[in-house]
């Protein structure tokens, strides 16, 4: 597979988009982040500290995180710039597009089959709301294409 397939984007929009995606993110896994907080506050020394579990379980959300977030900013800009999507509206549609087609399977196996409660999936689809078409509509908004040209 040659990399010329791959559309080009922007590498700022993807910056952008990943830290607009990450903090997405953390606002999610700052429960974790916080029970880590407290942990480290209890160790008596920083080497132990860093030598726990706890540790290395944030640090790898962090990272997984933080590497995801990337992806998903080059994949919703690949989209952007593959459909020619230059309004807000036709990205608020590609963002419900991915949304739908990547996760509301997920939440309504969650509600129904599983039957976990509905505030706590509420939560979870809100922030995966925001990740696809708050992303689509910040991307569009700071510009995907490398050539403005074409």
């Amino acid at each position: 597979m040659s990399l010329h397939y791959l559309p080009p984007v922007k590498p700022s929009a993807i910056a952008l988009g990943t830290i607009f995606n990450h903090g997405v993110e953390l606002a999610v896994l700052s429960p974790l982040f916080g029970q880590t907080y407290q942990r480290a506050k209890i160790a008596n020394t920083k080497e132990e500290f860093i030598r726990s579990k706890e540790a290395s379980g944030a640090a790898v959300a962090w990272g997984t995180s933080l590497v995801g977030s990337a992806l998903q900013a080059y994949g919703v800009g690949a989209l952007i710039n593959a459909t020619g999507t230059l309004s807000y509206k036709g990205a608020a549609y590609l963002g419900s597009l991915i949304f739908l087609a990547t996760s509301a399977p997920t939440y309504l196996t969650q509600l129904f089959t599983e039957k976990r409660a509905a505030d706590t999936v509420a939560v979870s689809v809100l922030a995966k709301v925001v990740e696809t078409l708050g992303l689509s509509v910040f991307l569009t908004w700071w510009g995907t294409r490398t050539n403005h040209f074409e």
